[in-house]
């Protein structure tokens, strides 16, 4: 089975509440992009392949193959790995015993750039899963996947859904929105900055947003500069300049709307028709900088 396996952007991101358990509750909207990629009408690739098949009559276990993009990551710490190990498991638990369940083996063709707050490494893992289930004649329910996933990732359970969601707590609570940026075009630009969580959340002061996300479907994108903020841009932009110098190039450039998508360090632009943004997307090209332009 192969899974084209898409990304996602934060439209808004805010940072509420710091809980007891030293986690942040946020608000978000995350936004699906990439779906269509390597179809016809959007011939640039901008997803993972992901394909997975069972070996009948060998012992359970996983056999993983990484290829493509390359990740600074040991196998059994790759969230595609993790994501098999937890599927076997589990599906033990529930059935007891089933000697349908071989040796799984998953090759992940990676080509979503990693530490770009583009949830990359949580899709695979929530595409594993679905696959698995699939393959498996579908012995988990979509909300027994969703619990399944957040013990992956906070963002993992978004890509069960994986349609535009407004998301609360650690992003795990979801509620679907009706956003449609579709005739849109999107550029992503992914400069060589790798920003960690820790660095993220230093300094960043919890607080209520002056405008709640819960309504962004009802204002105009034409609106959103100003409004629709990221709140770790706030305490990313000091300590890396250079991806308020890729912001701000996007406006300069014609994009409606720019933001930083999650933690970083990945900067998008949304666009109203192709001819401005494929004159930014030249404009923004360089030899250490991922950029990808596509029609949403």
């Amino acid at each position: 089975m192969i899974k084209f396996v898409n990304a996602k952007i934060n439209l808004g991101l805010n940072i509420v509440r710091r809980r007891e358990d030293g986690y942040h509750d946020l608000e978000t909207v995350f936004y699906p992009v990439g779906i269509e990629s390597g179809m016809p009408q959007q011939p640039e690739p901008f997803d993972d392949i992901l394909e997975v098949f069972i070996e009948k009559g060998k012992d359970t276990g996983c056999r993983f193959q990484f290829m493509g993009r390359r990740v600074d990551c040991e196998p059994e710490k790759n969230l595609v790995v993790k994501a098999t190990t937890l599927f076997i498991k589990t599906y033990f638990d529930k059935e007891v015993i089933d000697d349908r369940l071989g040796l799984v083996n998953v090759v992940l063709d990676k080509h979503l750039p990693d530490g770009a707050g583009l949830g990359g490494g949580s899709a695979d893992a929530s595409f594993t899963l679905m696959a698995l289930n699939e393959l498996m004649d579908f012995p988990f329910s979509e909300s027994e996947l969703t619990r399944m996933a957040l013990r992956l990732g906070a963002d993992c359970p978004f890509f069960i859904r994986n349609t535009p969601c407004f998301a609360e707590g650690i992003g795990e609570i979801l509620h679907p929105v009706e956003i449609d940026l579709k005739g849109r075009w999107l550029l992503v630009v992914k400069p060589p900055v790798y920003v960690s969580t820790k660095d993220a959340f230093s300094g960043v002061v919890p607080t209520h947003p002056a405008f709640d996300l819960r309504f962004l479907t009802y204002l105009p994108l034409e609106e959103w500069r100003g409004k629709v903020v990221n709140d770790f841009e706030s305490t990313v932009f000091p300590k890396y300049p250079e991806l308020s110098r890729v912001k701000e190039s996007l406006y300069e450039g014609g994009a409606v709307y720019s933001s930083m998508s999650g933690s970083g360090s990945s900067i998008y632009g949304i666009f109203r028709d192709e001819t401005s943004a494929r004159e930014c997307y030249r404009r923004m090209q360089s030899t250490d900088t991922g950029v990808w332009l596509f029609k949403l």
